[in-house]
């Protein structure tokens, strides 16, 4: 009885080249490590800082916004920024 070429192909699948000669646990450790140097140096590259200067906002003001309940318009004229933001208390929205 001869297998169907399907069972052929998945079992030559087991059979790919491993990349080193390391135990297999040390080698996916190895690969992760690597993966996430790769993503941390991407991160740091192109998301540390934004773009222009002026794409920065005061704290309190966007916790301001974020945090406003949702029937209320959040119009520019109406935020308001304090001078010291740590004596101000900011609304929280209740869930």
């Amino acid at each position: 009885m001869s297998r169907p070429s399907w069972l052929l192909r998945t079992h030559s699948l087991w059979r790919l080249p491993r990349l080193t000669k390391l135990p297999l646990g040390a080698e996916i450790a190895l690969i992760l490590v690597v993966k996430i140097a790769l993503l941390t140096v991407l991160a740091k590259t192109f998301f540390s800082e934004p773009q222009a200067k002026k794409m920065r906002m005061p704290t309190a003001q966007v916790e301001q916004h974020l945090l406003a309940p949702a029937s209320e318009s959040a119009s520019p004229a109406s935020i308001t920024t304090n001078a010291s933001p740590s004596t101000s208390e900011v609304p929280h929205a209740s869930h």
